[in-house]
């Protein structure tokens, strides 16, 4: 019974950021349960081309791909209207896993403005923007899941993370609102906060002796990886996971 509430048949599902790193574990995951896939992508079409083909080859016609920068109101509006044109059924599943990180790691003193703002135009705007739209196209479809991937740096708090863990903690307090103003909607919407995860965009700008610290302070004495990520979203948005709800859920293997 638990196997059979956890599949996600031909139910329709956005993953922003879905062509590379954690995105694209969970659009893997997604699709290996079942879920049609629209994996948006904003520069790397090359990237992106390789994951849909990498989906359709072990399930045929699962995936396509479409390009919106999260952060502009009119492609974000596209894209959700691409999604739905694709396969020609209501949307059911958002997952917001687009996300940037100022891999100079500046203290907020040392920091610029204009990194500041490209942080939170993609991490928060992109967020606010993509719930907008998913929530009020999933009241239209009666029900469906909303997960945002932040981070447990939003209360891990390490210096040269500021911009960074600002703009994911205000994505984790905008979801938790979201899902009491979703109230009677059958609606549900989390935020999923990985930890340090062994991706393109954790290692980039990190010395091996960064990494290594990491590694050192994790109980489990490891870096995560996407797929330690992948398979608590493919619950949250299945039926199982409807109880959950409003929730920070952190996997991060005790870092924090």
């Amino acid at each position: 019974m638990a196997a059979e509430t956890t599949t996600l048949h031909d139910r329709l599902a956005i993953v922003t950021g879905g062509s590379r790193g954690i995105g694209k574990a969970i659009s893997l995951h997604l699709a290996s349960l079942g879920a049609k896939l629209i994996i948006n992508y904003n520069s790397n079409s090359t990237q992106a081309d390789l994951t849909v083909s990498e989906i359709n080859t072990k399930f045929p016609s699962r995936a396509v791909a479409v390009k919106a920068d999260v952060s502009d109101p009119v492609q974000v509006k596209s894209l959700f209207d691409a999604a739905e044109s694709a396969f020609g059924s209501p949307l059911y599943i958002f997952v917001n896993a687009a996300g940037i990180l100022d891999s100079s790691y500046s203290s907020i003193p040392n920091s610029s403005l204009e990194e500041f703002d490209r942080t939170f135009a993609v991490n928060t705007r992109g967020a606010y923007l993509c719930c907008k739209e998913a929530a009020n196209r999933l009241k239209q479809g009666g029900g469906g899941r909303i997960i945002c991937l932040t981070s447990s740096m939003a209360v891990a708090l390490r210096p040269g993370y500021g911009a960074y863990a600002a703009s994911k903690a205000a994505v984790e307090a905008m979801v938790k609102i979201l899902a009491k103003e979703l109230k009677g909607t059958r609606i549900t919407a989390n935020c999923v906060a990985p930890g340090p995860i062994a991706t393109e965009m954790f290692f980039e700008g990190k010395s091996e002796e960064m990494v290594n610290r990491v590694v050192e302070e994790n109980p489990l004495s490891r870096l995560g990886v996407p797929e330690d990520v992948a398979p608590l979203v493919g619950f949250l948005v299945s039926d199982a996971g409807e109880w959950v709800n409003g929730q920070i859920v952190r996997v991060n293997g005790g870092y924090i």
